[in-house]
């Protein structure tokens, strides 16, 4: 029993320190090589803790190897364009000047119901108003919209606005984040006194935030937003 829990432990370890050190892109729309890559490190991670009586070594190596190959493709992908091609593809453009390519969606086996589906998604219904719709080499479809049929920008209606801006988190789940403060200019003396006014305590806090233009945003456990 120990011994299982040794191998599924240090295992586990090992997988999730490779999927890290492959970079953030393996836990969202994955490539081909890496979807493959991913599938590999799953079923040889299996083979020792299905067979206690293996040597761990044996289920260890193969993964070492295929995250070093996996390493090495990522390098010269990046090195190289007909590498990154071979390995990743390259987009194709399934509408182009607002007409549909047949023998594009012949080639990447896509129909006009799932063409018709993910431009849905984007909601697009209307597909006169396409002028470019590129599916990219992770399966996203990317579409670009006649002039006259894109909404109108606050450059384009001539009107100033303020630039955008993430709030920072001030307190999450009851713990303050202390070095976060000095990017709002404020004290912990500050929260505690905001929080004492709405007859709150840290602990009770599941979220704060401020933004820059004052604007604060704060959930309890178990109760509305405020």
């Amino acid at each position: 029993m120990l011994e299982v829990l040794f191998r599924t432990s240090l295992l586990y370890s090992v997988l999730l320190g490779a999927v890290r050190l492959l970079g953030k892109r393996q836990l969202g729309e994955m490539e081909p090589s890496e979807f493959v890559v991913s599938m590999l490190l799953a079923n040889l991670a299996t083979i020792p803790m299905e067979e206690p009586n293996a040597p761990i070594f044996r289920g260890i190596l193969p993964i070492v190897l295929i995250f070093g190959a996996e390493r090495l493709i990522s390098y010269l992908s990046l090195r190289s364009v007909r590498v990154r091609r071979f390995f990743c593809g390259k987009p194709v453009i399934l509408i182009e000047n607002g007409e549909i390519s047949a023998k594009n969606l012949r080639r990447t086996r896509v129909n006009l119901d799932e063409l018709t589906m993910h431009l849905r998604e984007q909601g697009i219904f209307d597909l006169s108003t396409v002028k470019f719709a590129i599916l990219e080499t992770n399966g996203q479809l990317s579409t670009l919209l006649h002039s006259k049929d894109s909404p109108p920008t606050a450059k384009d209606l001539g009107i100033k606005v303020k630039e955008s801006q993430l709030p920072v988190t001030l307190v999450t789940d009851g713990k303050i984040m202390k070095e976060n403060l000095p990017l709002v200019h404020k004290s912990e003396d500050w929260i505690l006194r905001y929080l004492k006014s709405r007859s709150c305590r840290p602990e009770e806090v599941l979220l704060m935030t401020l933004d820059p233009q004052g604007k604060i945003y704060f959930v309890t456990h178990g109760k509305a937003p405020h």
